[in-house]
């Protein structure tokens, strides 16, 4: 089947795909610490885009992230969570700040940090939007 004649190229506003106006999202990279310091030290890499803004409080918004990362030596890890409210950087641009840990596997877990990227990073202008 091509992209044509799938479901994902469809204006169809009962599909639940297309339930709404799409809201900005954000690219996420990096790299978590390293484990196992001792035995076995390794980190991983992930990359993922967020979920669209969920607004709260007084104009601000934050997004959900989720990724797996790459594997070593049989094993990866989880992450499930959300990011901070918006830090703007200029031109009505923002990022978000994302610190937290990964699920636990193969007896140990990694500690990272992270900022996303900004949305709309080749768009001529970035409009002030509610969200």
């Amino acid at each position: 089947m091509s992209y044509e004649d799938s479901r994902y190229n469809q204006e169809d506003k009962h599909d639940p795909c297309h339930k709404h106006e799409q809201r900005h999202n954000h690219e996420v990279q990096g790299s978590v610490e390293i484990a196992e310091r001792e035995e076995d030290p390794h980190n991983h890499r992930f990359a993922t885009v967020s979920g669209e803004a969920i607004p709260y409080g007084q104009g601000n918004h934050f997004h959900d992230v989720a990724f797996h990362t790459d594997f070593y030596e049989n094993h990866f890890h989880e992450f499930c969570g959300r990011t901070s409210g918006a830090i703007p950087v200029g031109g009505n641009r923002h990022v978000h700040f994302l610190e937290s840990v990964t699920s636990v596997n193969d007896g140990h877990r990694h500690e990272f940090r992270v900022a996303t990227l900004i949305e709309d990073p080749i768009g001529e202008e970035c409009k002030k939007s509610k969200w």
